[in-house]
């Protein structure tokens, strides 16, 4: 039984997160052959203040990305 645990930063939507869940369910068939019903996907949102990237929040890293590209 696959247990697939997706961790991402909040704001994902609804469209988005059941597009995923169908994605990962479906290559899960098609390469590993296993079957959908007992396939379990779990989506975690994480705030961006808690979450760390290259040595710093990602909130943080995310406004230095945005006034570099300004």
């Amino acid at each position: 039984m696959p247990y697939v645990n997706v961790q991402i930063t909040k704001g994902a939507t609804r469209d988005q997160k059941k597009a995923l869940v169908e994605s990962i369910t479906a290559a899960l068939v098609e390469h590993l052959g296993k079957q959908p019903e007992h396939t379990h996907i779990v989506i975690q949102e994480i705030e961006e203040d808690d979450w760390g990237y290259a040595g710093m929040l990602t909130s943080d890293w995310k406004r230095r990305q945005a006034a570099s590209d300004s």
